[in-house]
């Protein structure tokens, strides 16, 4: 946590509001509407979604759900969100941060494609958050969900799930220089 605070504090006060604009206010808003979305769609026809069913089953669980989400949302977040803060980059909308893999560790540690890190931070958020989430979920045992349940649930596991990825994934693409097309790019300190 200190560390990052300590990140936090580092940033130049444009790159702090577009994180906070962007990367927190703005995708929790496209999170809510596409899990709540893709929610519905998945089980409208459905009389209750049980809280667990066998995996890959016709049927969907809010556990076997919830896993999946722990996979999805960051991987195609990292994917989405790298795409447009690379595109504001381009458009001089907003400067790249400058920092290099010597100079702050944690980037050093991280894939340098875009997918692979979308794919380790889909995998971490899974490994790490699942059995958590099982075990709460098992706990309550609030048992089936309605359709309009189900979608809430969703809606705002998409919020909360999104609103801790996001912040990283805006951080390393505004500050990876190793990304194609950013070499040449302006770097602030």
């Amino acid at each position: 946590m200190r560390r990052a605070l300590s990140i936090w504090r580092e940033l130049p006060a444009t790159h702090r509001r577009y994180v906070v604009l962007q990367a927190i206010v703005a995708t929790a808003f496209v999170n809510a509407l596409l899990n709540a979305g893709i929610a519905w769609i998945s089980v409208r026809n459905e009389d209750s979604i049980p809280l667990w069913a066998v995996p890959f089953a016709d049927k969907p669980s809010t556990i076997t759900d919830t896993i999946g989400t722990f996979f999805l949302l960051p991987l195609i977040t990292c994917l989405v969100f790298t795409a447009l803060a690379r595109r504001e980059l381009r458009h001089g909308k907003l400067v790249r941060l400058g920092w290099t893999r010597s100079s702050h560790d944690f980037l050093d540690r991280l894939p340098k494609t875009t997918l692979r890190r979308g794919l380790v931070l889909g995998a971490l958020c899974t490994v790490v958050l699942s059995p958590i989430a099982v075990a709460i979920l098992l706990a309550v045992d609030f048992g089936d969900l309605s359709v309009g349940e189900f979608v809430l649930y969703k809606a705002i596991l998409g919020v909360v799930l999104g609103a801790f990825v996001t912040p990283v994934i805006a951080l390393w693409a505004i500050a990876d220089p190793h990304e194609p097309g950013l070499e040449g790019s302006e770097a602030t300190s």
